[in-house]
């Protein structure tokens, strides 16, 4: 009975001391990208920075010559640095020789530590990458080749390596992007904030392949009281024009107007006027201007 009861203490007092090693130093080390109590030496360079992110900032900058630019290869990190007691080591969870936990979050495959559990971290295989959000909230799409919220499964449009580029407004690439990324109607990606700037500036069109990233009805509405309300001149009240719809990729021929081309296929201003005869042979006869652009 007393073996049992002193196998228990032990028991108790190895679990408090793990839970101690825990806790010590959480948030109160790492930088503005991640809190965490290691650092990486960066195997590009043999520098140590507090994350991948820091190192980027520092080697990948418009300051440095461009020969010298590069980014951290994330997976081939092998040393860690613990903040606490700068023992350097390899790639694990608990120092070596303190023991603290050096990430609350810790993935051996990104060689990865994150002391923010709040973000519910998790590893996506086939991305390659950790994810932030709770893996029971994403699936992976094999064509798009990213993560998408399950919110999206059966609904949204597949676009090949949606999001293996650049984001068309900042250029900062996407796919391991820490800021918050948007699908548009069309299926292409930026981010969040980037489409937000953009609405500031009335442009609510894809920049890629230039769909309405919205729903327009309203100011469709708007245009065709605008229209209605200043008739062409004699001159040219029976002109016809060729539009080329950008939503719906429709050809059709109108009315010209000077205030904006309606698609008579979908309904949607975002027209552009377009060349269209026996006369139009060459590239440079497609689309001349950008007519009732929605922004």
């Amino acid at each position: 009975m007393e073996m049992g009861f002193q196998e228990n203490e032990q028991n108790q007092e190895f679990g408090s001391q793990v839970a101690n090693l825990m806790e010590i130093g959480s948030g109160h080390y790492g930088c503005s990208h991640y809190r965490r109590r290691c650092k990486i030496r960066a195997p590009c360079c043999d520098e140590v920075f507090d994350c991948r992110h820091c190192h980027n900032e520092a080697k990948d900058s418009l300051h440095i010559e461009q020969m010298h630019r590069h980014e951290l290869p994330r997976h081939e990190v092998s040393k860690v640095v613990c903040s606490l007691c700068e023992t350097e080591q390899e790639v694990q969870q608990n120092c070596s020789n303190c023991g603290v936990c050096m990430g609350k979050y810790f993935c051996s495959k990104c060689k990865f530590f994150d002391d923010d559990l709040s973000k519910k971290q998790y590893h996506c295989d086939e991305c390659g990458i950790c994810r932030t959000g709770g893996e029971e909230n994403f699936f992976h799409c094999k064509r798009c080749r990213c993560c998408y919220s399950k919110v999206m499964e059966d609904k949204h449009r597949c676009v090949e390596g949606a999001m293996h580029h650049n984001c068309p407004v900042c250029f900062e690439y996407l796919f391991d992007s820490t800021r918050d990324i948007t699908v548009l109607q069309c299926g292409h990606t930026m981010h969040l904030e980037c489409t937000k700037d953009m609405g500031l500036h009335n442009r609510y069109t894809c920049p890629v392949c230039s769909k309405s990233i919205c729903d327009m009805s309203n100011l469709w509405k708007k245009l065709d009281e605008e229209v209605a309300a200043y008739p062409m001149p004699k001159l040219y009240e029976n002109k016809m024009v060729w539009i080329l719809c950008n939503d719906c990729s429709a050809n059709t021929n109108v009315r010209f107007h000077f205030i904006a081309h309606k698609c008579s296929s979908c309904g949607s201003y975002n027209t552009k006027q377009t060349q269209r005869g026996s006369d139009s042979h060459s590239c440079s006869s497609g689309v001349s201007q950008v007519v009732g652009s929605t922004g």
